[in-house]
């Protein structure tokens, strides 16, 4: 029981460590830091983070020359996963932003079941319905405010890259590969990827305070390695249906700090929106066999609220 007590508690520090990314992000935004150079130091600091964690646990960091064109495959939805949830925050909040972004289990159940004939339900189909009327109420505010159509839009495409991201890596040769591995080598592709996106506008644009750096670190060390070690761990210790299901306070915690710390708005009808996905995304895990597809690896993108 103890054991189970943890791994609750493991799981829901994973889930909160996640929506935590705003706290470290939102200063480099204001400083002037475009997605791109946000992301490439994200991504250069997490890298030697996962290298450590794959030594610790005694492995090489070879791959099979085979699985070079799935890598640098998955290393590109990552990017776009990452890049076009970055752009839909110039036009909707992170806390909006990052509860929409949440249905992607819901792709996945979808992909799975039009691709692989994975059964699904009618629970999941009306679950589905559910997630969709909740989109819907988000999209219109009680005082006739309407989310932009290019940022839902965005945070869809990231959603949905997202999801074949995890379809394609269950499916393809880079399943019997340590998701550590994996890991890391999409890292390197995704760096690599805003690296060559930054040179068209001369290069990244760098923190210029110690207090920045900081932030840039933090993002690799809690959102990710921290996260990442504590999803793992839950895992094993309560299995990854409980552990997913967790996965719902990562919305809830960006909600929080959007409106607690930044001062988003959350009207009622906003609320009800929100409570709708999450519950109807919930039950879909709950009730589904992609949950250990879901949970192979944590999200490597952090969430930032748009500049005002």
């Amino acid at each position: 029981m103890q054991n189970k007590a943890k791994g609750y508690l493991l799981g829901a520090f994973a889930a909160a460590t996640y929506g935590m990314n705003p706290l470290f992000a939102l200063p480099l935004y204001g400083a002037g830091l475009n997605p791109e150079s946000v992301l490439l130091l994200r991504y250069l600091f997490a890298i030697p983070l996962v290298a450590a964690m794959i030594k610790l646990r005694g492995r090489d960091f070879a791959v099979p020359r085979r699985s070079i064109p799935a890598l640098s495959l998955m290393g590109v939805l990552m990017a776009v996963s990452s890049l076009t949830l970055f752009m839909s925050y110039n036009f909707m909040d992170a806390g909006i932003a990052s509860t929409i972004l949440f249905v992607y289990p819901v792709m996945v159940a979808v992909i799975m079941s039009l691709l692989y004939g994975e059964r699904t339900g009618l629970r999941t189909w009306l679950c589905i319905a559910v997630a969709t009327a909740g989109i819907g109420l988000l999209f219109k505010g009680s005082d006739g405010a309407t989310l932009s159509i290019a940022g839902t839009l965005l945070v869809l495409v990231s959603a949905l890259s997202y999801a074949v991201y995890i379809v394609g890596v269950n499916r393809s040769s880079l399943r019997d590969m340590p998701t550590l591995k994996v890991t890391l080598w999409v890292v390197v592709a995704g760096a690599v990827l805003f690296a060559l996106r930054t040179i068209p506008d001369g290069g990244p644009v760098l923190p210029d305070s110690l207090f920045l750096w900081f932030c840039a670190a933090g993002l690799a060390i809690f959102p990710t390695a921290v996260s990442f070690l504590c999803t793992t761990s839950a895992i094993h210790r309560i299995g990854s249906t409980p552990v997913a299901i967790l996965g719902a306070l990562e919305p809830v915690t960006a909600l929080l700090i959007g409106v607690g710390v930044f001062g988003e708005r959350l009207t009622l009808r906003d609320g009800i929106g929100i409570a709708m996905i999450i519950t109807a995304v919930t039950l879909v895990i709950g009730g589904s066999a992609f949950t250990s597809h879901m949970l192979r690896f944590r999200k490597l993108f952090p969430s930032l609220r748009r500049k005002r």
